[in-house]
């Protein structure tokens, strides 16, 4: 797989059928590695090991409903409380970050009111803090670690 614009993680792996599969730790199963899986393996070390939040306020891969369709999305951190924190969208590097992948994540965060929002495709990472009292981002350098919201 390609290296990506994140530290260097230990991720386990299985070979089964001729397909590599890459272990979750949150959904504790392996994952059949598609370049998508390998950059949403990423994002999820990155949240546990550099900004330090804890497995159990992560989730990862579950449906939601948006204007009455189904959609999946791809890592939710959560606060203490129950709201959410955190909306990641992970891209394939190959992916580029355009106009519409702001606009797919917008739309879920209608629905998610999430406080920050991070779209990445592994190589490029953009990091947004939700203003909804005047219905606007802010671009940020990185996310807050996760002692600055206990």
């Amino acid at each position: 797989m390609l290296k990506l614009n994140f530290p260097t993680y230990t991720f386990r792996f299985k070979n089964s059928e001729n397909k590599v599969s890459i272990f979750d730790e949150i959904r504790k199963k392996f994952i059949i590695l598609t370049p998508e899986e390998w950059v949403r393996q990423h994002v999820v070390h990155y949240l546990i090991n550099e900004k330090k939040y804890p497995k159990s306020l992560i989730n990862v891969e579950k449906v939601l409903t948006v204007n009455g369709l189904r959609k999946r999305y791809d890592v939710v951190v959560f606060n203490p409380d129950g709201s959410i924190h955190i909306l990641v969208e992970c891209k394939a590097p190959e992916v580029k970050i355009s106009q519409a992948t702001f606009d797919q994540i917008a739309r879920y965060n209608m629905t998610m009111k999430a406080r920050f929002l991070n779209v990445t495709n592994g190589l490029n990472h953009f990091y947004c803090q939700m203003d909804f009292e005047n219905e606007k981002y802010q671009f940020l350098q990185s996310l807050p670690d996760y002692t600055i919201i206990k």
